[in-house]
């Protein structure tokens, strides 16, 4: 069994790669902390890539379940084989995080690995919820147990608002996929029928239905910049990531987006510059 030190190593490194934004963030976090917060996420990473990694959906659960034992104590030898399950075993049992927002997660995720269209708003808040404002909640948990009742609302808006806006950027590859996230009540709302989804070029009706996405991230944004607003938190760094949501939701408006070509990103040095700028107002 290698050290500690080269799980949370590997972590990291897995995490700045495929995870820049929340890289980038986790700059702003207290140094004794860091390193937990990259385990937690690269275990995200772990389980949202299973589809790309799996050759049909029922591997994928099985993969899944391996992550169940082993965060429910069963698999310990597998444990110590794998850097991502090693180090977030460590910060689960150090800092007693719940565990079942964990497997809550990997639940949640279950999703992805099927072509299921989203059925309605509530479906893909409760995805947002279980995933991402998970994600954010378990990361304020590590620095401060206090305040868990503000942070865990502040967690939900953060994480929803910044679910919807990566599923926004991602709209291109899930629909090369064949995945739908829209919900199908904001598709039949708007009168958008499946087969536009994918047909391309993009109607009115799909554009609409996209700005009806962008408006419910926006919502949630603001509620959560309100809510921080309101207390000087000292776990404001975990929910960074979120301030970058605006700043690609504009770019999904430019008139030279299109939604089924278009990769929404940002320079570098913008992203530093909007993250360092919300660490000002929110710290």
């Amino acid at each position: 069994m290698h050290g500690r030190t080269e799980d949370y190593a590997y972590c990291e490194q897995l995490f700045r790669r495929d995870d820049p934004d929340r890289w980038f963030s986790s700059f702003f976090i207290p140094q004794p902390f860091r390193r937990h917060v990259h385990a937690l996420y690269a275990f995200n990473l772990e389980i949202a890539r299973a589809r790309e990694v799996v050759s049909e959906p029922l591997l994928g659960e099985v993969r899944f379940q391996w992550w169940r034992d082993a965060l429910e104590g069963i698999a310990q030898s597998d444990v110590a084989a794998n850097p991502v399950a090693a180090a977030l075993i460590d910060t689960v049992e150090r800092f007693s995080l719940p565990r079942e927002k964990l497997t809550g997660l990997i639940d949640a995720r279950l999703f992805d690995l099927y072509d299921d269209p989203m059925p309605s708003m509530d479906a893909l808040e409760a995805y947002a919820e279980a995933t991402s404002s998970s994600l954010f909640q378990l990361a304020a948990q590590i620095l401060d147990k206090g305040e868990a009742e503000a942070n865990a609302a502040i967690a939900s808006h953060a994480g929803i608002g910044y679910a919807i806006t990566g599923l926004l950027r991602a709209l291109p590859w899930h629909l090369a996929r064949g995945q739908i996230y829209i919900p199908a009540e904001i598709l039949a709302a708007n009168g958008v029928e499946r087969d536009q989804l994918f047909a391309g070029p993009a109607s009115e009706q799909l554009t609409a239905a996209l700005a009806d996405m962008r408006t419910l991230a926006r919502r949630h944004i603001r509620s959560m910049e309100a809510k921080i607003s309101g207390h000087r938190l000292k776990v404001a760094s975990v929910f960074l990531p979120a301030s970058l949501c605006e700043a690609y939701l504009q770019r999904m408006e430019r008139r030279d987006y299109d939604l089924f070509e278009s990769a929404v990103a940002l320079p570098q040095w913008r992203r530093q510059w909007i993250l360092w700028r919300a660490s000002s107002r929110w710290g």
